[in-house]
């Protein structure tokens, strides 16, 4: 178990931490120990937090941009003072190496940093009116209570990225962390207090009953706006659940990245970005790289730099050093990816490295597949694990074709150096983001988010504020 005065055991509501009889365990999914023992929430403790949360939004809201400001910069100074042993709880909860842990960290906190400046830009506008005697006056005030659900891979930034938005729009908050992670979530809170945030502001909701929890907050009628990020499939369901109360929300659902390598690539940068987009957290991320398409011409020399490259990362505790892969999340995460290398070998694929593992239950060796194809389920699903399969392509369009051809439009990658491809192709692809010789996509300044069943919403630069904000429209007669 880790001690920590970070480290908290219950949920954290109106500015106290619960106590209860009924625990559940967090598990370091590296060697299966146990990290921590928390205190389970009920339907009784998720809707009294929406209760604190409806009756801190007054003075929250009340609050001037400036006010608000300041806090949340203060939140973002104690969060980056103690990066190194939030990154520590991160990994011993999550499992991914501990550099990435720091960069997840600071990751987090550049949301909070952003919008306690962009916060002070909500602006309205004025509209000419139809007669002389007439103003027309739109103005942006904030929706009100918002609840949150995040998923294990980022259980730090995920729940930085949606309160900072939502804190400075004059929201207040409440957040449901996954049940494998929540020691990140109350962390937070923890240093939420340090910062000044007043009690009812920011509420951490922990219990393993995810699914009750969930339909208290999706249909809980103080809650104005529901935000989520996760599966499309448990998307879809809390989706629903949220038509009962007609609230706002926002979505960040599943991908199915495309990494598209044209005959023009810079090859070698190519294959270095190819790696760091699908093997960060050992794959396990919505817009990792989950289709590598290379164009056919060049095919055998990406292939065998980028089966070079991927031998040379290190699987093994986060804690470490010079370790590149960490564990999976779970052992039945584990197999669903065992399960989809065996089903493609069958189909005709060609393992070219990877395919196992010695380290324990949770480890996959980071594996490459060549000869797939673009029908394989190693193809057609989101494959949350370390595993590249290689397609080859001969045309631009077949490359277009191809990477549209799924219902996931979150993110997609390509490399070419051609001016004149280059715009053809942003421009064909249908995904919310694209990264033209680029896969570090995500930053505070940037909206993020996706189009078709990856999701509604952006999350990010001036555009993050909308989904936290209403318009208002004043009419005023009798001039």
């Amino acid at each position: 178990m880790i001690h920590s005065s970070l480290v908290k055991h219950s949920s954290f509501i109106n500015g106290q931490w619960l106590s209860s009889e009924d625990t559940f365990d967090v598990i370091n999914p590296y060697n299966q120990e146990l990290v921590a023992k928390l205190a389970n929430a009920n339907v009784v403790d998720t809707e009294n937090a929406v209760t604190a949360a409806k009756q801190a939004l007054k003075a929250w809201s009340a609050l001037s941009a400036d006010d608000r400001s300041i806090i949340l910069r203060k939140w973002f100074d104690l969060i980056m003072a103690n990066q190194d042993e939030l990154a520590t709880i991160l990994t011993l909860e999550q499992g991914k190496p501990l550099a990435e842990a720091k960069g997840e960290i600071a990751y987090g906190a550049s949301f909070i940093e952003w919008f306690a400046e962009e916060g002070k830009r909500v602006y309205g506008d004025t509209i000419q009116a139809p007669s002389a005697d007439k103003r027309i006056v739109v103005i942006k005030q904030p929706v009100g209570v918002v609840a949150a659900i995040t998923p294990w891979n980022f259980p730090n930034a995920m729940i930085a990225r949606k309160a900072a938005a939502a804190l400075a729009a004059g929201c207040t908050f409440v957040i449901k962390p996954a049940t494998l992670t929540p020691l990140s979530a109350l962390a937070l809170a923890e240093l939420s207090i340090q910062a000044g945030i007043p009690p009812g502001v920011f509420n951490v909701v922990v219990g393993n009953d995810s699914k009750t929890l969930g339909k208290v907050l999706t249909t809980h009628k103080d809650v104005a706006k529901f935000t989520f990020t996760g599966s499309t499939a448990v998307g879809k369901t809390l989706l629903k659940q949220c038509t009962s109360t007609v609230k706002k929300v926002s979505m960040e659902l599943g991908g199915n990245a495309p990494f598209i390598v044209f005959d023009d690539a810079d090859i070698d940068a190519a294959v270095k970005s190819a790696i760091s987009s699908k093997f960060r957290n050992a794959g396990q991320t919505c817009v990792c790289t989950n289709r590598i398409l290379v164009q056919e011409s060049i095919l055998e020399e990406f292939t065998n730099k980028f089966v070079s490259a991927v031998k040379s990362l290190q699987l093994g505790n986060g804690l470490d050093d010079n370790i590149s892969i960490g564990p999976m999340i779970t052992k039945e995460a584990t197999c669903t990816v065992t399960q989809l290398v065996e089903d493609s070998i069958k189909a005709g694929a060609e393992l070219l490295t990877g395919g196992n593992s010695d380290l324990g239950e949770n480890f996959y060796q980071p594996t490459v597949l060549s000869g797939v194809t673009n029908t394989m389920p190693i193809a057609t699903n989101e494959v949350f694990g370390p595993i590249a399969p290689i397609i080859s392509f001969n045309t631009e369009q077949q490359a277009i074709d191809m990477a549209n051809d799924t219902d996931y439009g979150l993110a997609a990658y390509f490399y070419a150096r051609d001016i004149g491809r280059v715009w053809r192709v942003a421009e064909a692809l249908q995904f919310g983001m694209v990264g033209i010789n680029d896969s570090a996509i995500s930053n505070a300044a940037a909206p993020f988010g996706g189009i078709k069943q990856s999701g509604s919403g952006r999350e990010g630069s001036k555009y993050g504020l909308d989904d936290y904000l209403e318009i208002k429209y004043l009419s005023m007669g009798g001039i």
